[in-house]
């Protein structure tokens, strides 16, 4: 069966979503996600209620909503790394600072799903607490394992 690549990517404001200081940074949430739905090798994104400026951002964590969490799926992780660094989703990551918290524990993991399949926010917090625990493996990986790698 064909494999596809999902990630899960956490992240806690330093303000509540309606709050003007991440107003920009949600303003934008729209329009760095369709790019990345146009982008070659998107497969599939977690969405919220779909509300404009919403992105997943409806998605508790913990009881938090300054907890939002990126959960997608593409085809490979050079379609994922594209995106991620050839895009308008670049300079919003060079100013993440601005709108997160620095997060102490592991916020971004990678692994590989069956083409079709769909993870769940608890699949994608355990491929997290998975990381955090043990490090890059072939379950949970981050940038450095997949270059290692070759994939």
């Amino acid at each position: 069966m064909t494999k596809h690549l999902a990630q899960a990517n956490v992240g806690r404001l330093v303000a509540e979503p309606g709050h003007s200081r991440v107003r920009e940074f949600m303003d934008a949430l729209d329009l760095v996600n369709g790019i990345g739905k146009r982008s070659p090798g998107f497969v599939w994104m977690m969405e919220g209620s779909g509300e404009p400026g919403t992105g997943n951002t409806e998605t508790i964590l913990d009881g938090d909503p300054r907890f939002i969490l990126n959960l997608t799926i593409w085809e490979d992780v050079a379609s994922l790394r594209h995106f991620a660094t050839n895009t308008l989703h670049k300079k919003f990551m060079d100013r993440r600072s601005e709108w997160f918290e620095k997060m102490e524990k592991t916020h971004f993991a990678m692994w590989w799903v069956d083409a079709g399949h769909h993870p769940t926010l608890g699949e994608a917090r355990d491929r997290l607490d998975h990381k955090e625990k043990n490090g890059d493996t072939d379950y949970a990986f981050g940038w450095a394992y997949a270059g290692e790698a070759g994939l």
